[in-house]
């Protein structure tokens, strides 16, 4: 088995997996989009895009034949995604972000302290701010800010 299928089947295996949590959401139409109308819309678009991959993806590497040298890096957004899971209605969309911005950009991306501080507090502050003069509810966590 190559790369691409590899990938190709699990890109199909994740849109199959939102059409099956979507279907109990009203799907609505196009003048009147219910809460499970892009979603399916995008996964169709991943589901048709795998299946285009799956296809042409004959001629790339064998799995056998990948190397694993980013598998640290793997395992440290895997590990700050599930930390956002369980920790985003607990502490709150800004504490949340400002840890996933600072482990990101120290860990992975390497970058200086000061930088990486100030993304990690302005970021989520300033998106924040954004989002709820758009109107979408944030958690705020325990603090209550």
């Amino acid at each position: 088995m190559t790369i691409d299928r590899v990938s190709a089947v699990v890109l199909l295996a994740l849109a199959l997996l939102v059409f099956w949590e979507s279907r109990s959401l009203p799907l609505g139409g196009l003048a009147r989009p219910g809460p499970a109308f892009l979603p399916v819309v995008l996964a169709s678009l991943l589901a048709m895009l795998a299946l285009v991959i799956l296809a042409r993806g004959g001629r790339s590497a064998r799995l056998a034949s990948l190397q694993w040298s980013e598998a640290r890096h793997a395992a440290v957004v895997l590990v700050t995604c599930v930390f956002a899971v369980v920790a985003l209605e607990r502490l709150g969309y800004r504490i949340t972000m400002a840890v996933i911005l600072l482990v990101l950009l120290l860990v992975i991306e390497r970058n200086r302290p000061v930088v990486a501080l100030s993304l990690a507090l302005g970021v989520p502050l300033v998106s924040y701010w954004f989002f709820t003069r758009l109107g979408v509810l944030l958690p705020t966590g325990p603090l209550g800010f």
